[in-house]
């Protein structure tokens, strides 16, 4: 079993290192903090006894755990984001340890009155009896990924340790800017050599995902025309009330806060604009591939209908893929989902395979020649003040490594 307080330790040491990327940056990585913690890794990795450690120019951190057997094992790997959403702010994290959880409110605030209440987050009341890391309301955690990085870092020192479990070579990988969709842009896959691998980058306990959203991000730039609103008749074009058609044109139920599943959405993520120019920022999502097809299509159209009715065409759409569902290429080696499935198992975990409602590096690794099914990393809530992760399940996603690390090996033994 791996040791609470060394788990809790190595997180929070990730935690209070900002790491926020930056979508507007052309840079990779995005922002500057990335490699103070990417530095702090390779010290460690080596520290702990990982070979061939390497920090390349765009902050990719990589390292590999030697086999310890006879005979030949598929290379499989590990990988983590380093980053965390620019949502909100990682500005001076403040992790509280709650123990022995009680079921009950936790003030993450007093003075600011921030409640982590199992009234509005009912899973909460899974975790009763356990450790709980929260934020003080003021920030976010960041166990979307550095829980993943802590995992994997505790699993090969766990294996490293205890020569006795067989393993195979395993390779680990911990990227930048996966929080705005960049995270695989420059990985080696070729270096990393790894026949397949799982990205730790889940949320609850038993989560196991090979199926993730086809996204997309639309831009769409309404112009306008701005008079003095005394003279305005005839003259003023009001791109803000271009925009508010555009939007309410869209289907109204078919948003992230009214979906769920296996349903996709049109997200707003940002409006920004006056009389002159609104631009408005969306993400399109869906798991059918020609339902998201036709997701963009009906921006187009919809553009195009706008225009017909103005003098001039006003309304532009920039569609921009950022990635696909991996399960067309997760379907012909789905032994390494079984492989997971039988490691959480092993682990005392109860699988939930399902869809992930977004994307992870393993999306786009996967069209890359990488298969990367998605494993739990046991945190709750992100992108947000109410983030919070059980210990325990932080504990348990590391064992399911090291099971996973074994079961190879043991399928592969003559």
């Amino acid at each position: 079993m791996i040791h609470k307080q060394q788990l809790i330790n190595r997180f929070i040491s990730y935690v209070t290192i900002d790491t926020e990327s930056n979508p507007n940056s052309i840079t990779t990585p995005s922002s500057k903090n990335q490699w103070e913690l990417a530095h702090k890794l390779v010290d460690e990795l080596k520290s702990i006894g990982m070979e061939e450690v390497t920090l390349d120019d765009n902050c990719y951190v990589m390292a590999a755990l030697p086999s310890n057997v006879d005979f030949e094992v598929p290379v499989i790997g590990f990988v983590s984001h380093m980053d965390t959403s620019p949502d909100f702010t990682a500005r001076n994290v403040k992790p509280q340890i709650i123990e022995n959880y009680d079921g009950k409110d936790i003030v993450l605030n007093e003075r600011e009155n921030i409640i982590l209440s199992p009234s509005y987050f009912d899973d909460l009341l899974q975790y009763k009896g356990q450790t709980l890391i929260t934020t003080d309301g003021t920030t976010l955690l960041g166990a979307d990924d550095k829980a993943g990085i802590c995992e994997i870092v505790s699993a090969m020192e766990y294996l490293i340790q205890h020569p006795e479990i067989n393993h195979g070579k395993i390779r680990v990988c911990f990227t930048p800017d996966e929080e705005i969709g960049r995270g695989a842009h420059h990985f080696d896959v070729e270096k990393f050599g790894a026949d397949w691998a799982y990205t730790m980058d889940g949320s609850q306990v038993g989560e196991l995902e090979y199926e993730n959203f086809n996204a997309a991000k639309a831009v769409v730039t309404i112009q306008g025309k701005i008079v003095h609103p005394g003279y305005a008749k005839g003259k003023m074009i009001n791109s803000q009330h271009i925009a508010t058609d555009f939007i309410n044109s869209l289907p109204r139920l078919e948003k992230p806060e009214h979906t769920e599943g296996r349903e996709g959405f049109f997200h707003l993520s940002s409006v920004q604009g006056g009389v002159d120019k609104t631009v408005l920022d969306y993400i399109i999502r869906d798991l059918d591939k020609n339902i998201f097809e036709a997701r963009k299509e009906m921006f187009t159209k919809l553009a195009t209908e706008i225009n017909s009715q103005l003098e001039n065409n006003l309304v532009t759409v920039k569609l921009t893929d950022q990635y696909f569902n991996m399960r067309e290429k997760i379907e012909p080696v789905m032994h390494i989902v079984d492989i997971a499935e039988e490691a959480m198992i092993a682990a005392g975990v109860t699988p939930i395979i399902k869809p992930i409602r977004g994307g992870t590096d393993g999306s786009q690794l996967s069209y890359m020649g990488l298969p990367c099914p998605n494993i739990f990393a046991g945190g709750h809530n992100f992108h947000g003040r109410y983030e919070y992760i059980p210990v325990e399940s932080m504990q348990k996603a590391t064992e399911v490594i090291v099971k996973i690390a074994n079961l190879t090996a043991e399928k592969y033994q003559l």
